[in-house]
This record gives C-alpha cells, sequence and structure tokens, in this order.
C-alpha cells in the first residue's frame, strides 16, 4: 500500500493514499480510518476522511509530530488492505424534479442541451458512492455523475436553500440535509429527513455506501413528507446478496 505522511500546522497530519477521486483509494481510507479509531492512540482527537486522505487531529503536548508519525507508519503496516470490501448496499431517495422543488431544471437542461425529462433519467440513472460526509450534518459528498449534465454553480448563490433539496455544482451533485445558503444549480428534492439529532442513528447513510434517487410525483412527495413526518415511512434499502 502506497501512502505518504505529510504535517498540516501543528496539531494535524494528513495521510495521503492517492491524488484523484476513486473508489478503490476512497475504500483505503474508509479502511484506514476505521483500523486506527480501534487502535486509540494517546493524543490522537479525530481522524477525517476526505476522497483520498485521512486527515488526524492530535494534541501536540500529548504526542509530538514525528512520534505520531512513526506510530501511524508501524499500524498501517499491519493493516489488512483487503479487508472493508463490502456489499453493495444503496438507500433510494425519492425526488420530486423541477417546478418550485427544482427551480434550476430548467438551467441544467438548456445547458446540457437536453429535455428536462433527460435530465431526470441520467441523473436517477446512476447509483452514486458516498465518498464522504461534510460541510454540515448528512451532507454527501457523491461519486459517478454523469458528465452530460455537470453545470457550474451559481454565479450568486441563494441566501436560504430548503432542507432536501437536490442540487449540482459542476461535476458533483448532492443534496442539503438542512436548510443552508448555497450555489449549487437546485434540481429537485426529497421530503425525506437525511439528518434528525433525535433518530438512534441521525445520519441515514456513512461513506461507502450508495444512493439512488428515484423521480416521484409532487402527490408522492406529499405523501411521503406526511408518512416521514408521522413516522410511518419506511426507507427503502436495496442491498446485494
Amino acid at each position: 500500500m502506497d501512502y505518504k505522511i505529510l504535517p498540516v500546522g501543528d496539531s494535524a497530519l494528513t495521510i495521503i493514499f492517492g491524488d484523484r477521486i476513486d473508489p478503490e483509494i476512497s475504500r483505503l481510507v474508509r479502511v484506514a480510518r476505521r483500523y486506527l479509531t480501534g487502535k486509540n492512540i494517546e493524543g490522537v482527537i479525530e481522524y477525517v476522511q476526505t476522497y483520498a486522505t485521512l486527515m488526524v487531529h492530535y494534541r501536540p503536548v500529548e504526542i509530538g509530530y514525528d512520534e505520531l508519525k512513526a506510530r501511524l507508519e508501524e499500524e498501517l503496516s499491519g493493516m489488512d488492505v483487503s479487508s472493508g470490501r463490502m456489499k453493495k448496499k444503496t438507500i433510494v431517495i425519492p425526488v420530486c424534479y423541477g417546478g418550485e422543488f427544482g427551480p434550476d431544471l430548467q438551467t441544467v437542461s438548456s445547458h446540457a442541451g437536453l429535455s428536462e425529462e433527460e435530465v431526470i433519467r441520467i441523473h436517477s440513472g446512476v447509483d452514486y458512492l458516498i465518498y464522504m460526509l461534510g460541510f454540515m450534518p448528512g451532507f454527501v459528498y457523491l461519486g459517478g455523475m454523469d458528465e452530460r449534465i455537470s453545470t457550474p454553480r451559481l454565479q450568486n448563490p441563494r441566501e436560504r436553500l430548503e432542507k432536501g433539496s437536490v442540487g449540482i455544482a459542476g461535476g458533483q451533485t448532492g443534496i442539503y440535509p438542512l436548510v443552508s445558503p448555497g450555489g449549487w444549480q437546485i434540481i429537485g428534492r426529497t421530503p425525506l429527513e437525511l439528518y434528525d439529532q433525535d433518530r438512534e442513528k441521525p445520519i441515514l447513510y456513512e461513506a461507502g455506501e450508495y444512493i439512488r434517487f428515484a423521480p416521484v410525483s409532487s402527490e408522492e412527495y406529499e405523501k411521503i413528507r406526511a408518512q416521514v413526518e408521522d413516522g410511518t415511512y419506511e426507507y427503502q434499502w436495496i442491498r446485494e446478496e
């Protein structure tokens, strides 16, 4: 396994596993995070996963950079790099595209030179790997969007996006789990509660799993939202046998 360790300021370092967005590199980062977390290295505060790196925050009064680097190298030498090959697990996210829920669908359609129906078909026709979570609780960084519908961010970000807004920014797509400002091109909205601090598992999904967007009508959207609110909605998971 190839990697390198570099300092980041005086209380963090980064373990670099690659220089591109790649499912296998992402798997190695996930494996390393879980493996090192289980080692309970004194002085380490947390591990933060990105597309191709693992950031390690630590207390320099408890462990210095050189000592921590040596300890990490020792631990990683014993890590089973073949582990972490999970069976595919996909959550289905219903989305009402266009209209009041997707004000920028026409913009994406025009930029791509495709009909709105074709944009929806392309966007919902892929299972997206969750590379990492960040920015806000439940915000997903996904891989695998078709380049045909890649669209630049808004020149002037909106001050408020509703929770559940599904958007496109360049070659990425994602979901805003909470009300937030944002500059993504919003093409739809999901009625699901992607983040609920009072739920046993506040965030529905985790890195390494997949998301599949499923188009629904506005009537279906309202029906699902009512079920979510009264606690009767059954989240749909597809598991590879």
